[in-house]
Formats: C-alpha cells, sequence, structure tokens
C-alpha cells in the first residue's frame, strides 16, 4: 500500500524487520550505482545495523579510494514524548555523529522535512537522517518552489540579544515556547536550528554567541559526551573571550529511556529550558 502502489515493488522494497538486512541490501544497491532511502521503524531498533553503517556505509568511500560512492539515505525517527514502550523512545544521534565518513541532519518542522530529504537523497554522501517522531502530525503551509537553505547549515529562528539557544529536532519547538515565554519577563532568546549535527555549521552560532555571551544548549539525548559537550567545547575555543557565563547545558539524564509514565520529567520541557535561561543570565 502507500508507496510501493504508488511507485511499485521495484523502486519500494518490502523487507523483513532485520535491520542490519536493510542496511546490509541498501549498500549493494549503492554499489551498483542507485540511490538508496532506508527506514529504521524507530530509533531503538538501529543498533544491529550498527555495524554496517560504521563498518560499510562510512568507510566504503574511503576505502576505495573514491570509487565507491555510497549515496544513501537512512530514515530514522527518533525521540520521545509519543508514551511509547522500550526502544522506542531513544536519541541514538551521538553515536552517529561521532562516526567520521557520515553526514547526519535533524529536521524539526514539516517544511524542512519537506526539502532536507530531497537534499539528502541529491546528496553523494551517505546521510543520517533523524525525524523527530512526535512532529509527524504536524502540518505547515509549503511552498515547494521555495530555494531552502543548504543541507548542511544551521539557521536563526528568532531573533534575541540576551541568550543564545542551541537546539535541534523536536527540542526546537520546546526552544520555541521558551522564547515566547521568556520574552514575557523582558527576556530575549535568539534560537538557532542546528539542523545539521554532522558537519556542524557554527558560524551562525559564533555569530550570535559573540552578540549575547551567553549559551544555553538542549537536546533529549543524555548530558554526557552529547552534542551539546561538542558545542560548548568549540564555543569556548572560538568565543571564549565573547562569554559572559559558562555554557549550559539542559539536556536528557545519563539513564536509560524511562517507562512513558515518567517521561515527561526525563525529556527536558519549557521549565527546565527557562531554567538554563534564568542561570546563564544570572551569572
Amino acid at each position: 500500500d502507500g508507496l510501493q502502489k504508488d511507485f511499485g515493488e521495484d523502486r519500494v522494497i518490502d523487507t523483513p524487520l532485520a535491520e542490519s538486512g536493510i542496511v546490509g541490501t541498501a549498500v549493494g544497491l549503492a554499489m551498483r550505482g542507485y540511490r538508496p532511502v532506508c527506514e529504521i521503524q524507530f530509533d531503538g531498533f538501529v543498533y544491529p545495523a550498527y555495524d554496517q553503517i560504521v563498518s560499510q556505509v562510512a568507510k566504503l568511500h574511503f576505502r576505495s579510494m573514491g570509487r565507491v560512492p555510497m549515496p544513501i539515505v537512512i530514515r530514522i525517527p527518533f525521540g520521545g514524548g509519543i508514551g511509547a514502550v522500550e526502544h522506542h523512545s531513544e536519541s541514538p544521534e551521538g553515536y552517529f555523529v561521532h562516526t567520521a565518513g557520515l553526514k547526519v541532519v535533524a529536521c524539526s518542522n514539516p517544511v524542512d522535512a519537506y526539502h532536507m530529504i530531497q537534499q539528502a537523497i541529491a546528496s553523494d554522501d551517505p546521510v543520517v537522517f533523524f525525524e523527530p517522531k512526535r512532529r509527524y502530525h504536524e502540518k505547515a503551509d509549503l511552498d515547494e518552489f521555495a530555494q531552502p537553505p543548504p543541507l548542511f547549515s544551521s539557521r536563526v529562528i528568532r531573533r534575541g540579544r540576551d541568550v543564545t539557544v542551541l537546539a535541534y529536532g523536536p527540542m526546537v519547538k520546546t526552544c520555541l515556547e521558551a522564547a515566547t515565554a521568556a520574552a514575557e519577563e523582558e527576556k530575549q532568546i535568539e534560537l538557532i536550528d542546528l539542523r545539521s549535527l554532522s558537519p556542524l555549521d557554527m558560524g551562525p552560532v559564533l555569530d550570535s554567541v559573540r552578540k549575547t555571551g551567553r549559551v544555553v544548549v538542549v537536546h533529549e539525548a543524555p548530558i554526557t559526551l552529547g552534542l551539546g559537550s561538542e558545542l560548548a567545547a568549540r564555543i569556548q575555543e572560538q568565543c571564549f573571550y565573547s562569554l559572559e557565563a559558562p555554557v549550559v547545558r539542559v539536556c536528557g539524564f545519563d539513564t536509560p529511556y524511562p517507562p512513558s509514565r515518567v517521561e515527561d520529567d526525563y525529556l527536558p520541557g519549557l521549565d527546565r529550558v527557562l531554567d538554563g535561561v534564568d542561570r546563564v543570565l544570572a551569572y
């Protein structure tokens, strides 16, 4: 049904629930000149395919001295907030960001999802495409002919002068709500949607930090060695003398993702983001 009915069984292949086989098949197709797009049903199911992704998808282009391209897109729904059971609410982006040879992106809204997936398919590099599952039912007006920003770029989506907030994926909407709430107390948040997690587009980030001097990084993944750590390191390396306060991270906790009845306590929510903003402003 759906895509298979519209485009045929030669282009839309129904597979067993064997993630290593899904990605392994995509590798073979890429070696034959195709541009395969494979879907991992949920974030927590990607780990059986990790060997194929790290050993083959990320390395074959380098191992073959550029003779074997790997234009593969691996779609991974990620993040919590849907009241799901184990293995359905994780944020494994850190594993892939740390894997040289992969490009990693995360959309945060329907318009970006539309444009970014097409850009990822057109890319000659392997792209891990993270999709925030609790945003799947959102709708937006779309100009199909609009010129989207480059795939591997970050974007300022709200201007402000007091604090820079960095987020991606499902946390962008939470941070937009926080910016609206903070504005009622005359605190101006400049919000940047990172969009590309590897490579990181640091230009807009550094420009914003030099203006505000204060930074809060927000993501669902556990705090230790998460993307927030890398962002904090790069900011202090390149903007140390512009900082008025240490970089604050508002992230998931260093625990396995909890049962759904307590996930609201685990996920960075409005109150935790605003608390992070207050901490950097009070320093």
